[in-house]
């Protein structure tokens, strides 16, 4: 399968998509708090996609693997040591900890995607608040080597670097993913890498940059129920993912909104 070049009006219609999943982000932040479980987040944010953006979950009943199980939900929740594509349950949220919300939203035949890494409560240790902070610099800077004539390798060698100065780990069996029409095509986008190797980036391009970052060895392991992955040595995780199209001079970040994170300073 070939990366595909959007035209103008392909991307004026992700720009819709992308802002609409951004919006759930937003939406569903002041409900993530001690003592919600994940399932009552995953109906408030369906019934939200559903009934206010007349949108749907892209996540639900999704089966890339035709032997494989759909996945049940309408969101991923991974908390604490769970990596990615955690699924909703009965368990309330303990005050301190983590929780990656995902979020895709499929309007007018497009798919927007994004992720955040939510602190739970006003007791969350400040080792997880640095893997937090540090995972959200690690796709920043990323995003900040998407422009024509970059390779995507640049991407990844960018991320590594941050990731691993901070003595942590990058997961390499997941990686970002050219999104459209299609919930994942071509290109994988690599969160490690050589800096000049993998495809050169044209405008035009759009895809995830999401990196998972461990506080211990990158190593995984998955759960039983097929779909989430955790780490090997229970390590706390975190992850944060924006949808980015390469214009004609660098890069348009598609998934931002008023109550997201602060840019980081040296993105400004």
């Amino acid at each position: 399968m070939s990366i595909i070049i959007h035209n103008s009006d392909e991307i004026n219609t992700m720009r819709e998509s992308c802002r609409l999943a951004a919006e759930v982000l937003d939406f569903i932040a002041p409900y993530v708090k001690p003592g919600v479980t994940t399932l009552e987040l995953d109906k408030l944010c369906h019934d939200y996609i559903v009934n206010e953006q007349k949108a749907y979950p892209s996540p639900l009943n999704y089966q890339p693997d035709p032997n494989g199980r759909p996945y049940p939900n309408s969101i991923c929740t991974s908390v604490n040591s769970e990596i990615c594509h955690g699924i909703p349950n009965d368990k309330p949220l303990k005050n301190g900890d983590i929780i990656n919300l995902d979020i895709t939203v499929y309007k007018n035949g497009f798919h927007g995607d994004t992720s955040r890494t939510f602190l739970v409560g006003d007791k969350v240790t400040s080792h997880a608040k640095r893997l937090v902070q540090v995972t959200y610099e690690c796709m920043w800077l990323g995003i900040m080597q998407v422009k024509p004539g970059n390779y995507l390798g640049d991407i990844g060698h960018a991320i590594q670097t941050h990731a691993e100065k901070n003595a942590y780990s990058v997961v390499e069996e997941f990686c970002g993913h050219g999104i459209g029409r299609t919930f994942h095509a071509e290109p994988q986008v690599l969160h490690y890498g050589k800096p000049k190797t993998g495809p050169k980036l044209q405008a035009g391009m759009i895809f995830t940059i999401e990196p998972m970052i461990n506080q211990g060895k990158r190593h995984i392991r998955f759960a039983n129920n097929g779909w989430t992955a955790i780490t090997k040595d229970r390590s706390l995780s975190a992850q944060f993912e924006h949808t980015v199209v390469v214009t004609d001079t660098g890069y348009e970040v598609l998934t931002v909104s008023p109550n997201m994170p602060q840019i980081p300073d040296f993105v400004k």
